[in-house]
């Protein structure tokens, strides 16, 4: 009898865990909506391989380095919600990033922003006398028409002079894809620096110059750790001016220390600090 009276108890006991345990999860403290991270985590995202170089996150609070890595998106940014622009934006290029599909040109708001913030549209560039310049370019993103759709959203996007854009810039960007077609991986970031004024009645910023980081890993999937001496990096920040259509990307190469000490940025930086060290100061001379 006495026995039975504790095995009763002990049901009890077990019967009232359980429903407290259900009331707890119940009313546990939610996250605000636009707070969560918007993806599993930044680590396992292919395009931040050699690392986030800002203190971007995506706490909604931190508005000014708002970082967007849907692993959905082909590529990462960190967006700035009082210059309407990416600070900057990153990616992975190699073989499969590339097909045949024909520029989507659907230059759109980004609808997935926090509550409350501005989305900027296409038509806030009209009669700016700026290019609606891409920074995870259109081109390196032609496996699919969705994959290239998705380069074409606002915050992908920063005012670049079309001699910038479509002449200096560009180069670079054939370059890169010239590149991978031999084989090649790429890791790349870009963004601007500094303000030169604003365009439209939101005030987007206009850089005044815009910058990219190109590591040249010899084969596909590669890490940060595979990063040695000798990998190939090149670093470019160009004016965003305009009578510059004759120059070509190789006059604006500077060193990776150059960028960070005008960025505050800190590339590269998964990448072993030995190896970081020996390779941040070089200026790319192929």
């Amino acid at each position: 009898m006495l026995k039975s009276r504790w095995q009763l108890f002990a049901i009890a006991a077990l019967l009232i865990a359980v429903v407290v345990g259900i009331i707890l999860f119940l009313n546990r403290p939610q996250t605000p909506i636009g707070t969560q991270p918007l993806l599993p985590s930044p680590v396992t995202n292919v395009h931040l391989t050699m690392g986030i170089p800002s203190e971007a996150t995506s706490n909604v609070a931190n508005a000014d380095d708002f970082l967007i890595a849907d692993n959905s998106r082909p590529y990462a940014i960190s967006y700035n919600n009082s210059k309407h622009i990416p600070n900057w934006s990153s990616w992975q290029l190699n073989k499969t990033w590339l097909g045949t599909v024909p520029r989507a040109n659907d230059f759109r708001q980004d609808t997935t922003l926090p509550k409350g913030w501005y989305q900027v549209k296409s038509s806030d560039y009209n009669g700016s006398g700026y290019d609606r310049g891409h920074m995870t370019p259109s081109a390196d993103r032609t496996r699919d028409a969705q994959t290239n759709s998705a380069t074409f959203l606002m915050t992908n996007i920063v005012p670049q002079t079309p001699d910038n854009n479509r002449d200096v810039w560009e180069g670079l960007e054939s370059e890169s894809r010239r590149l991978v077609n031999t084989g090649k991986e790429l890791y790349i970031i870009a963004g601007g620096a500094g303000e030169k004024g604003t365009i439209g009645t939101q005030k987007i910023s206009i850089p005044a110059s815009t910058w990219k980081v190109i590591v040249v890993m010899d084969k596909p999937n590669s890490k940060a750790s595979d990063v040695t001496e000798k990998t190939r990096v090149i670093a470019i920040d160009v004016p965003n001016i305009q009578g510059i259509k004759d120059k070509t990307w190789r006059d604006y190469r500077v060193s990776v220390d150059a960028l960070e000490q005008q960025t505050g940025y800190d590339f590269l930086s998964n990448v072993p600090e030995v190896i970081q060290t020996a390779i941040e100061s070089k200026i790319d001379q192929s």
